[in-house]
């Protein structure tokens, strides 16, 4: 690489971070999540469904399906909100082992093509440039609406998607989060 990039020297960094530092916190471990199965494209409306015991019906009109920060305000009268986990767009193969080993409750977002060359195109004259999909990640169960079922997080096709988003479910008074 050259121009404003490079360096005559080679530069020190890190080729990746922790999704969470702190592996001792655990917030909804325990939280009892039934399993919702989305009616049509509803898969972000049965997700918060899901995780707060209401209905897809609750949500939808409410928040922005593509803005995360309006999931993590309709979550805060129900005691919890999303926080940014750091993360690139990696398979999500690549995060699994350790999301698991965090033992909580995650939401995790992902693209529904593995082509890079339409994940990284240019949106078309609408704003579209491809489909994805959100499901949750609890303990080491992946729920995911568009089946209303949960598997193991390591037998999930998911894994085999790139990453688009992963937040950790935190109480809403937690100092992390949107």
């Amino acid at each position: 690489m050259s121009g404003r990039f490079s360096s005559p020297r080679r530069a020190v960094y890190d080729r990746n971070g922790k999704l969470w530092s702190n592996m001792d916190e655990n917030f909804f471990r325990d939280r009892e999540i039934k399993p919702i199965r989305q009616s049509g494209p509803h898969c972000v409306s049965t997700v918060l469904a899901m995780l707060t015991g209401q209905t897809p019906e609750t949500f939808q009109g409410k928040m922005n399906t593509q803005d995360p920060t309006s999931w993590s305000e309709v979550l805060q009268p129900y005691g919890m909100k999303l926080a940014y986990c750091p993360m690139d767009v990696r398979k999500l193969k690549f995060y699994m082992n350790e999301l698991i080993a965090i033992d909580d409750l995650f939401t995790i977002s992902f693209y529904t093509t593995n082509d890079p060359s339409i994940i990284l195109g240019d949106p078309d004259p609408t704003g579209w440039i491809t489909g994805s999909h959100i499901v949750i990640l609890h303990r080491d169960k992946i729920i995911d609406p568009a089946s209303g079922t949960a598997t193991p997080a390591l037998e999930d096709i998911c894994n085999k998607y790139h990453t688009k988003r992963i937040f950790r479910v935190v109480p809403s008074d937690h100092v992390r989060g949107l």
